[in-house]
């Protein structure tokens, strides 16, 4: 018996240090080759994402928004918030006539989520949605298929409340009044590039495909919805020319998926390839 338990804990120290050495090597690995870049835009308000109507761009800070010509790279709206009110906006999606954007109070815990709305022309704030506590915090919303996304993470360290890290990092989707409806989590093969942060933009193609982009490595992640299950699947990681962030795609100018260079503080418009 002293011989088999001796086995079994054998066994399972092999299949345990076996699991970590594969999370190593996934976590290692070097991002692929960027894509082109095709368009680059000098914006101070370029840390934290960007986000895009088609002949507009809108870069994104925690308390502040400019408002860019697509044409000219002219910044002709800006918008300067409390930041007692603001502390870390995220992202942004244009919906409608409207800025929609994912804040949350980060670094400060217990972690609160709130989506604010802006007036796309004007850049006036218009509203608030609360969502409060949740299950992470709120960096990404953006709409799709008649529905809300939302992207809750969860850190290693700072930001991170105890006994949950960048392994409980949640997609969410939601109906019109942001409750949620379906929820998925990420592929350990993603979540080894995350770490020791999480997921810092999410952004639906027109086509109907997901990507994601961490916190700073210069690569997306291609996605998809499991057929049964609630892991997310990885079907491609692609190069990119920006270190992680908050990303949307053009909705004019197929292929065409923004970002920002928040070293440079420019937004970056890069051409992306159709997958397999």
């Amino acid at each position: 018996m002293t011989g088999r338990l001796t086995s079994i804990l054998i066994l399972g120290a092999s299949m345990s240090f076996g699991v970590v050495a594969v999370a190593q090597d996934m976590a290692d690995a070097p991002s692929p080759p960027p894509a082109p870049v095709i368009a680059r835009i000098a914006a101070t308000e370029a840390h934290q994402g960007v986000a895009s109507d088609g002949t507009h761009v809108y870069a994104i800070d925690n308390d502040r928004i400019g408002k860019y010509r697509i044409a000219d790279g002219q910044r002709i709206a800006s918008w300067q918030g409390e930041r007692r009110l603001f502390p870390h906006m995220n992202s942004c999606t244009v919906a409608g006539r409207e800025l929609v954007c994912a804040a949350s109070n980060y670094p400060a815990v217990p972690q609160t989520s709130a989506v604010e709305f802006f007036d796309t022309k004007t850049l006036r704030h218009v509203r608030t949605v609360s969502l409060g506590l949740g299950p992470g915090s709120l960096t990404v919303m953006d709409r799709h298929a008649g529905k809300w996304w939302a992207v809750f993470a969860n850190y290693e360290g700072k930001g991170g409340e105890p006994g949950r890290d960048y392994h409980h990092t949640l997609l969410v989707r939601m109906d019109d009044q942001f409750r949620q409806e379906a929820a998925w989590i990420f592929p350990a093969a993603v979540l080894a590039r995350f770490a020791p942060k999480s997921c810092s933009g999410m952004s639906w193609s027109k086509d109907g495909r997901l990507y994601v982009a961490g916190h700073d490595r210069p690569e997306i992640y291609e996605l998809v919805l499991p057929e049964a299950g609630s892991t997310l699947e990885l079907r491609r990681t692609i190069g990119f020319a920006s270190p992680g962030q908050a990303i949307d795609w053009d909705p004019v100018k197929p292929g065409l998926l923004w970002s920002i260079d928040r070293g440079s503080n420019a937004m970056i418009g890069s051409a992306i390839g159709e997958g397999p």
